[in-house]
C-alpha cells in the first residue's frame, strides 16, 4: 500500500466513528472514502496528504457545532497545559524587550530560581545558540527552554553590574500553572478569590486559598469567575460542592448517544452556609456557568455582573492515531432547575463567534433592559422560587454595566501594540532595585506609589515611534485607566499576579458592587427574597 493510500485509510479510520455516531450509512461512508481516494490518485497536482486529512476533519467538526474541534499534534500539549496544572521547563516568566530576552520573574521553588537566575537578567545564549539580537519569537524561546523533566539546559546571562556573561546549568522540572489568580482580604471579614480556569489543580488551590482567608478572619466570600472560560466539568462539580449541602443536584448532562449523568453535592463542603457573591461577565463560560448556575438555582449565592457567555455543551477529548486530538461535543449540561444555557448556534460558527459583538452593539452590555428572554425560558429557583432564565448564559441577579467611559481608540492601540506593557517593563528594568528599597511591602506600594508624568511621557513617545499619534482628548479620557494599568503591571513585576489584581480590582465595578452589598446591613437578604 503506497503512502497516499495509507493516508486515506487513516482518514477513514479517524472519520468512521464520527459517521457511525451520527447514524451515517455505509453508502455515505464509502462516498467519502471514494472521493478522497480519487483525489489522492487522480488529482492533477501533488497532494499534501497530511493537510488533506486535517482539512477534512476540521471541516466535519466545524459543521457539527462551534465547540467540536481538531487539535494538531503540535498543539496538543500547549492546549492542555493550562488545565493539566503544569508543564516541564525551567520556571521563568520572560518578555522580549528590544530584541533581548528579559527575565521578568522566576517562579518560586522552580529550577531557574534554585540556580540563581534573577528578575532583570538578560538571557543571551541558550546552549551555544545566540538568541539576543536575532529577532527570535516567543515560540522559539519556549521551544528551547522547555523539555522533559530531568534534562539539562545551559543559559548564559548578562546581569546588571557584571561585565562578563554568567553561565547557569538548569535541570528542567515540573512547573506549576496556577488557576487561582488572586486571593486577599477586603476589609475585616470579606475574602476574595479569583479563578481563571477550571483545571486539575483548581479545587486544591481553592481550598488552600480559602483556608488562608479563614485564618485572616474571613466571614463572607466574593468568588470571581470573570473572564473564566471554563475547563474540566469534574472540577466545576468539585468547586460547587464546596458551597452546597449534601444531596443537592449540581448539574446533569445528556446527549443523543449519552445517557443522563447526574452530579450531586456531598458532605465535603467547607462553606455551605456563609454569604457568597459570584462575579461573572460575558467571558465567563462553561464550567464557570455550571458553578454560578448551580448556586443561583439553589439560592445559595448572589450572582453579580453581566450575562455569561452561554456555553452549555460538553466536550470529550479523543486522542487520534498520530498524536493529534479531537474534541467532540457529546452532551449538553443542565443546571439544577433544568436550564440549558447554551446559546443558539444554528446559523453557523462564524455568526456564533460574533455574538459578543452583537450584544455590545445592541446595548446589552450597558443596559439590563436591552436583554429580553421569552416566557418559555423562565424557570424558578428551587428554594425561594425566584425567576431565572435559560437559553443563553447565566443572567446575574444584579446587573453591572460595562464601564466604557475611559476606553478610547488611542488606548486600544496602546494596549494592542504592547506599548503599555513595554513601558512598564522598561521602567521596572531600570528601577527594580530602588523600588524594592522604597516599597518594602505591597501595602506601602498600594497606598503611596503613583505613576509619574515622566513615565506617561515615555509611553506617549514610545507610541509615537510606532506611529500611534497622540490624540489629546482621547489621552485625557483614558489617562486614569492608563495610570491604573501601569501601576498594576509594576506591582505584578515586583510581586506577582495577586498584587496585580489588587491594583486593578480597585476599579472593578462588579467587585465594588459586591462589596457594597455585603457591607450594607440587610442588602444581601433583600436580594435573595
Amino acid at each position: 500500500m503506497n503512502m497516499k493510500k495509507i493516508m486515506i485509510f487513516l482518514l477513514f479510520c479517524v472519520l468512521t466513528p464520527i459517521l457511525f455516531a451520527q447514524g451515517f450509512t455505509s453508502v455515505q461512508q464509502r462516498k467519502l472514502t471514494n472521493a478522497l481516494t480519487a483525489i489522492s490518485n487522480l488529482y492533477v497536482d501533488s497532494v499534501n496528504e497530511k493537510k488533506l486529512v486535517e482539512t477534512a476533519l476540521t471541516a466535519i467538526l466545524k459543521d457539527l457545532d462551534p465547540h467540536s474541534s481538531y487539535i494538531p499534534k503540535e498543539e496538543v500539549e500547549r492546549v492542555n497545559e493550562p488545565l493539566e496544572g503544569s508543564f516541564e521547563g525551567v520556571g521563568i516568566q520572560f518578555q522580549i524587550l528590544d530584541d533581548t530576552l528579559l527575565v521578568a520573574q522566576t517562579i518560586a521553588g522552580c529550577p531557574a530560581e534554585k540556580v540563581g537566575v534573577l528578575p532583570g537578567d538578560r538571557i543571551i545564549y541558550i546552549g551555544n545558540e545566540l538568541i539576543a539580537g536575532v529577532k527570535i519569537q516567543n515560540s522559539g524561546i519556549l521551544k528551547r527552554l522547555r523539555g522533559p523533566k530531568g534534562t539539562e539546559v545551559t543559559v548564559k546571562i548578562l546581569r546588571s553590574g557584571k561585565s562578563e556573561l554568567m553561565e547557569f546549568s538548569i535541570i528542567r522540572d515540573k512547573i506549576p500553572v496556577h488557576s487561582v489568580d488572586a486571593t486577599y482580604m477586603i476589609g475585616k471579614d470579606i475574602g476574595y478569590i479569583k479563578i481563571n480556569s477550571f483545571g486539575s489543580t483548581t479545587d486544591e488551590e481553592f481550598k488552600n486559598a480559602f483556608a488562608n482567608l479563614q485564618k485572616k478572619g474571613m466571614k463572607q466570600l466574593i468568588l470571581s469567575l470573570q473572564g473564566n472560560g471554563g475547563g474540566y466539568l469534574n472540577t466545576a462539580i468539585q468547586l460547587a460542592d464546596e458551597f452546597l449541602s449534601t444531596n443537592k443536584l449540581i448539574v446533569y448532562t445528556q446527549g443523543l448517544n449519552q445517557p443522563k449523568t447526574v452530579a450531586e453535592s456531598t458532605a465535603i463542603g467547607k462553606y455551605e452556609t456563609g454569604k457568597i457573591i459570584v462575579l461573572i461577565d460575558e467571558y465567563s463560560a462553561s464550567a464557570s456557568e455550571i458553578v454560578s448556575g448551580a448556586l443561583q438555582d439553589w439560592d445559595r449565592a448572589i450572582i453579580v455582573g453581566r450575562r455569561s457567555f452561554g456555553k452549555g455543551l460538553v466536550q470529550r477529548q479523543f486522542p487520534l492515531i498520530d498524536g493529534s486530538m479531537m474534541r467532540l461535543t457529546t452532551a449538553r449540561y443542565y443546571t439544577p432547575t433544568g436550564r440549558c444555557i447554551q446559546k443558539p448556534y444554528k446559523d453557523g460558527k462564524d455568526k456564533y463567534e460574533l455574538d459578543l459583538v452583537n450584544r455590545f452593539n445592541k446595548g446589552e452590555l450597558l443596559h439590563a433592559d436591552s436583554i429580553h428572554f421569552p416566557d418559555s425560558l423562565k424557570y424558578q429557583t428551587l428554594n425561594l422560587k425566584r425567576t431565572v432564565y435559560g437559553g443563553g448564559g447565566i443572567m446575574p441577579d444584579i446587573f453591572v454595566p460595562l464601564d466604557t467611559t475611559r476606553f478610547t481608540n488611542y488606548h486600544r492601540k496602546l494596549v494592542a501594540r504592547g506599548i503599555v506593557n513595554k513601558v512598564s517593563l522598561m521602567y521596572i528594568d531600570k528601577n527594580r532595585t530602588e523600588l524594592k528599597k522604597i516599597y518594602s511591602s505591597f501595602e506601602k506600594f498600594k497606598i503611596e506609589y503613583e505613576v509619574s508624568e515622566a513615565m506617561l511621557n515615555q509611553l506617549v513617545n514610545a507610541a509615537d515611534t510606532v506611529k500611534i499619534k497622540i490624540d489629546s482628548i482621547q489621552y485625557a479620557i483614558s489617562k486614569p485607566l492608563i495610570k491604573l494599568q501601569l501601576k498594576a503591571l509594576v506591582a505584578r513585576d515586583l510581586w506577582d499576579m495577586n498584587e496585580y489584581y489588587q491594583i486593578m480590582d480597585a476599579e472593578n465595578e462588579s467587585l465594588l458592587k459586591a462589596i457594597q452589598i455585603l457591607q450594607t446591613p440587610g442588602a444581601y437578604e433583600m436580594i435573595l427574597k
